[in-house]
């Protein structure tokens, strides 16, 4: 049996009609457990949901790309008195609907591979050489099996 880690975790809506109008579909603890799953060390993690507008500006001022993307991981240094990662995922609730119908996916599947992708990211998982994005998509999918969750590459 795997180490279970601790994560503490925050949720955040960009504005009241992106929570009013997703929350329902998106807990806190769901969140968490799909988390910590991907998790190989203890962590704080803000996962913040935001529109269209809000990921355009932040892809383009941190990956100089002039779009709104599904999600943005923001590692940080890890805390020296717990050893705990400190990253935020934001994910974009517009790009994540659209992709999740054109994948013909439901919303939530597509979410959880999105929360457990980002995760990976935040403890240094690439795939920006061939060796890296085989092994992370292996582990991901690993991770997504134990979820119950269908291989998202095939």
């Amino acid at each position: 049996m795997s180490k279970a880690f601790k994560l503490t975790l925050d949720v955040q809506f960009a504005s009241e009609s992106l929570e009013q109008t997703w929350s329902p579909l998106i807990s806190k603890r769901k969140i968490g457990n799909w988390i910590k799953k991907a998790l190989q060390q203890d962590a704080r993690m803000t996962v913040r949901f935001v529109g269209n507008a809000e990921s355009k500006k932040l892809n383009a001022t941190y990956r100089h790309k002039d779009y709104a993307t599904n999600i943005l991981t923001f590692p940080y240094d890890i805390d020296p008195a717990s050893n705990a990662l400190n990253a935020d995922l934001v994910i974009c609730l517009p790009a994540l609907k659209k992709e999740a119908l054109a994948q013909k996916k439901s919303i939530e599947q597509h979410l959880i591979h999105l929360i457990v992708h980002g995760t990976l990211h935040a403890q240094g998982f690439d795939h920006e050489d061939e060796i890296e994005a085989e092994a992370m998509e292996e582990l991901e999918i690993n991770i997504l099996k134990s979820l119950k969750q269908a291989n998202p590459y095939c």
